[in-house]
This record gives structure tokens, sequence and C-alpha cells, in this order.
């Protein structure tokens, strides 16, 4: 069993692990558990091998809780690592990664604000509002880490800027934000279902053949958020 890299649930006591037949077992005499966090060195050990990876599992989303292998090995390639982290190559090659992913995001960002342009349609004499809102949208969708639809690539972009857009509005332009929004299963999304259709609708009326309502709240919301900006 020590022999064969699998993956496993967390147990009580710690020391503990549960196999995929249910079965509550101890590591290996001479093993550890290497805390997630560093993921080259997680790969690097797991590529050593036999390691058993400690996961958890809520609704669809999966949850690391560390790698056990032989502790020799995790502190033979800690040390490695650590090596080559403090030579100046290594220091070199950091700041190409920053700078071509800082160029990289410029970019995406870039690209993501004509998606949003592309999305809206808006009719001539509306460019200006369009253009406002699409920057406004892409300063909040795109950074990293934000955990936004615009960070996904299991969508095409004009889907994201399309799914972005809707977002924003809804609290921006809605009481979103303020409703009590029954528990009941479902409930909160037929909630942004409606507030979608009513978003779409604002939208519609400032492309081509639309006339926008006076008491419209996109040209509020963009005020406020340039003035806030």
């Amino acid at each position: 069993m020590p022999e064969q890299s699998r993956t496993v649930e967390p147990a009580f006591p710690y020391e503990f692990v549960r196999l995929e037949d249910g079965s509550k077992v101890r590591p290996p005499e001479g093993w550890a558990l290497l805390k997630p966090g560093d993921a080259t060195l997680t790969r690097r050990v797991k590529a050593a091998g036999p390691t058993w990876t400690v996961q958890t599992k809520k609704g669809k989303k999966v949850f690391s809780q560390g790698v056990w292998t032989d502790a020799k090995t995790i502190e033979r390639i800690k040390a490695e690592l650590e090596a080559e982290r403090s030579t100046p190559e290594y220091e070199e090659q950091l700041a190409k990664g920053r700078d071509r992913r800082a160029k990289n995001e410029v970019k995406y960002q870039g690209d993501f604000v004509a998606a949003v342009v592309q999305f809206l349609a808006f009719a001539p004499k509306h460019a200006t509002l369009g253009q406002s809102l699409a920057e406004r949208v892409a300063a909040h969708a795109t950074p990293v880490g934000s955990g936004t639809v615009a960070r996904t690539k299991r969508i095409p972009i004009e889907k994201r800027a399309e799914s972005a857009v809707i977002a924003w509005m809804r609290h921006q332009t809605t009481a979103y934000d303020h409703l009590k929004i029954s528990r009941v299963k479902g409930a909160r999304r037929e909630v942004r279902r409606e507030l979608a259709k009513e978003s779409r609708r604002r939208l519609a009326a400032y492309r081509p053949g639309g006339k926008p309502d006076p008491a419209c709240p996109l040209a509020a919301a963009l005020a406020k958020n340039e003035k806030a900006g």
C-alpha cells in the first residue's frame, strides 16, 4: 500500500486518513504531511512519489489538505528548492515572469473592455456612456483573484463580458443588495433571473432605435462610480 500513490480523506485523530473503501489507517512509518501552500514543492514531492494526497470535498469544490509522503523526501526536495531559489538566475526568472504576467493582464483588460463594448452595441450617440460602462465593468471584474466570471476560461470572452455586465448592473442599478430573499432553494436564482431581464431591457434602450428612460439608473450609477473612483 505505501508504494501506491492515492487520494485520501482526512480523519480523526490528525495522524490518520480515510481510504477509498472507508477504512481509517495511519500513514506509513517515517512519513510526514507536507501542508499546501507551495505549489512547486508539492508538485516535485508528488513527482518523487509515492504520496497520499489528502483532499476534502464541499459541494463541487475540492480542497487540498496536504500530501503525506516520506519525510526524508520532503526535506531533500525542500533543501534543493531553497538552494535553487537563492540563485540570481531564479530571481531574474521571477522578474521576467512578473513582467510577462503584468503585460498579459493589461492586454486581457483591454480585450475585455472591447468585448463588453461589443456586447453593449450602444448607438453612436451613447458610445461614451458605453465605453465608460465597459471600463467600469472591466475594472471590477478582471483583477486577478477577483473571483468573478471574467477570470474563468471555461466560457468564451464574449459570454464572460455579457455575464460581467449583468452582474455589475445587478449590484449597481437594482435593489438586489438590499433585498430580503427567501431561503427557499432556487429563490435567489429566480430573483437574479428577473433582475437580469430588467438590466437587459435597460441596456437595449441605448442601442439603435431605443429610447432610454430619463430615470434610468445606469447613468447615475456610472456618475457615482466616477466620483468614487
